[in-house]
């Protein structure tokens, strides 16, 4: 069991995706914007970060950027969760530095199985 903290400002998307890592063994901390994100990925130190990229304010990038740029949160990989299925919006958030890109909706197996790789569970 991992905890996943989930950055994201849609609640449909916040309640769907929680049921189904909570439904896979995985406990969910959840924040609706990326400043608040930042803040509880450095308090509670989850195992994963899903980021959704369009968030009010700071967008998902330059969140990503921001916890691979801090020494505190640098070893936490981020998983890129989004609706933007450009390949340019991939390779700039790998760039950022997340460990993976999924398009949403993400198949459960296939989410999963990353998740799993990225925790080493």
């Amino acid at each position: 069991m991992a905890r996943i903290l989930l950055i994201e400002d849609s609640p449909t998307d916040t309640a769907v995706l929680t049921q189904l890592l909570e439904r896979n063994g995985h406990q969910v901390l959840a924040s609706g914007n990326a400043e608040d994100g930042i803040e509880m990925c450095r308090r509670e130190m989850p195992d994963l970060v899903l980021m959704d990229l369009v968030l009010p304010g700071m967008n998902g990038f330059q969140a990503t950027r921001a916890l691979s740029k801090d020494a505190a949160t640098s070893t936490i990989p981020v998983l890129i969760v989004s609706t933007k299925g450009m390949e340019t919006d991939r390779a700039w958030g790998l760039r950022q530095g997340a460990k993976d890109y999924i398009v949403k909706p993400p198949r459960e197996d296939a989410l999963i199985a990353r998740i799993n790789e990225l925790v080493g569970a």
